[in-house]
């Protein structure tokens, strides 16, 4: 099986049991615990814990997503490509990161599994957690069709709101009052902590800023 293919059965046969309660938080951190549960033998399931922990939605523009790194060539060229049509039109970017804590290996079929972990997240009340059940093979895909369906059942309520604070109002340097919020953040963090200094250098430059905002940048190390 072709590599495609083989991601795209791993997309087909991977369902979200238990979605988590909450969306996605528009303002803050959102901290899920998952359990992916998959096969590996007819009699044996291999159930893996960690969190997906789903970063505050930013409000970019293709401009900005050009300095981004992280991008493969032809990922880049397509942001290229919006960025010379619609450089200055909002979107939402969400960033993620998952922290993987266990994995075991239990000799009970499929369903006693999924039973056992919906009866333990009742107990524990956590509106936050999620069951998934995935493909052995390529687990970490179906951990991904997971994150994707979690981004689009929050994009809505997240745009909303966003929306309703004016947040996603581009400036006459093509910068979203989100992105302005978020840089008077860092600056007052970088009073704070110095170290934090890289943090606010590198979002300026993504925006294209550095120059509007040098001195003050540079004000914040001159001894009193």
């Amino acid at each position: 099986m072709e590599a495609d293919e083989r991601i795209q059965y791993a997309i087909e046969n991977t369902e979200v049991v238990r979605p988590p309660e909450q969306s996605l938080a528009t303002f803050g951190t959102t901290n899920i615990y998952y359990y992916l549960v998959t096969e590996l033998l007819e009699s044996a399931n291999v159930v893996r814990e960690g969190r997906v922990i789903a970063a505050r939605p930013k409000i970019v523009t293709p401009s900005y997503l050009i300095n981004l790194e992280g991008f493969g060539a032809q990922a880049r060229r397509f942001i290229e490509m919006m960025a010379e049509k619609h450089p200055h039109e909002a979107g939402i970017f969400y960033s993620y990161r998952n922290e993987p804590k266990e994995m075991n290996i239990v000799s009970e079929p499929m369903k006693e599994v999924v039973d056992k972990l919906n009866q333990r997240i009742d107990s524990q009340h956590d509106p936050l957690s999620a069951i998934i059940k995935g493909v052995e093979e390529l687990w970490d895909v179906s951990l991904l069709k997971f994150t994707y369906e979690l981004t689009t059942s929050s994009v809505y309520s997240n745009v909303t709101e966003l929306e309703k604070r004016g947040l996603l109002q581009i400036d006459s340097a093509g910068v979203p009052r989100d992105a302005r919020n978020y840089i008077e953040e860092l600056f007052e963090k970088t009073r704070l902590d110095p170290s934090r200094a890289p943090e606010l250098v590198t979002e300026l430059r993504r925006w294209g800023l550095f120059h509007e905002y040098q001195d003050r940048f540079l004000s914040l190390f001159k001894k009193r």
